[in-house]
């Protein structure tokens, strides 16, 4: 009698040491994705294995919860600047054209040409002239058409991109049977300006790959998928301005290039961020997330 209960004896400190220990760890990943919120990092997902399984169906809400918030944020962002683009586009527009279109005129005049004057007239038609290139690219990011989506395989439109910048070497990990549901002009300009930014920052390789997803419930319907290069590595303190419209420290750039992708993968239902951790040798990673095709 005395062994049997020092035996359930055993069996309960062992369950009440399991208990508390269990309970410690759900204390500490609450408090890694209240870290997480409060510094704006809406990626966080957190693994469900060794849960119960009403643990698990909250964690999966929890993980999805997370990523909704996170397009949601972006959604409002793009919709903020969609607005002052409008705004902008208009004022500039209304300013810009008489002074090119006078300045032009003065230019052409035989009292003009051959004076101290010309120089003048012509630098202030150049800059207006820039300016005018400068408000086109503001259209550019308030006048996307709105997308057709359907059914497309993933793999053939990488292929496309891959053959338009052969001076890449590219590294694809797509399976050939992966359909995602998307307009398919468009995602061939994202991934035609991030092949584009990858030559710019000096990169040779090329990484594409579909990325396993380790939890469960979460992201079904989604697939995840990593393109990265070996270019020279943003600066930490540029990274937040990134998706940011018209941000460049390229001379010539325009700026728009990472912020109209981003745009167009919110129209299409998905999303673009910067990958912060480092990955198959890549210096620079972005995930695009989208649709898995209705039909797969």
């Amino acid at each position: 009698m005395i062994t049997l209960l020092i035996i359930l004896g055993g069996v309960v400190a062992l369950a009440v040491g399991w208990f508390i220990h269990h309970q410690r760890r759900l204390r500490l990943r609450a408090h890694v994705m209240q870290e997480a919120i409060r510094n704006k990092d809406f990626t966080f997902r957190m693994p469900t294995h060794g849960m119960f399984f009403g643990e698990r169906a909250m964690q999966d809400t929890l993980n999805q919860l997370g990523e909704t918030i996170r397009q949601q944020v972006n959604q409002s962002e793009v919709e903020s600047w969609e607005r002052l683009t409008r705004v902008l586009t208009h004022e500039m527009m209304n300013a810009t054209a008489p002074i090119t279109s006078i300045s032009q005129s003065m230019l052409n005049r035989t009292d003009v040409k051959g004076t101290a004057l010309e120089d003048g007239i012509h630098a202030i038609y150049d800059t207006s002239r820039h300016l005018s290139e400068f408000v086109a690219n503001y259209r550019k990011m308030s006048q996307l058409e709105k997308p057709v989506l359907t059914d497309i395989g993933l793999l053939a439109t990488i292929d496309d991109v891959r053959k338009a910048y052969p001076q890449l070497a590219w590294e694809v990990n797509v399976a050939g049977d992966l359909v995602v549901h998307a307009d398919e002009g468009m995602l061939r300009q994202v991934l035609i300006n991030l092949a584009k930014n990858a030559l710019e920052a000096g990169a040779q390789k090329m990484m594409v790959e579909s990325m396993a997803d380790d939890f469960s419930g979460a992201l079904d319907r989604q697939v995840r998928l990593f393109i990265g290069n070996d270019g020279l590595p943003i600066p930490a303190e540029n990274r937040q301005s990134l998706f940011v419209p018209f941000f460049t420290t390229k001379r010539g750039g325009s700026g728009i290039g990472l912020s109209l992708s981003r745009r167009m993968m919110i129209q299409q239902g998905g999303t673009l961020d910067l990958y912060e951790k480092p990955h198959g040798g890549c210096r620079v990673g972005f995930i695009l997330l989208m649709n898995i095709g209705k039909n797969k």
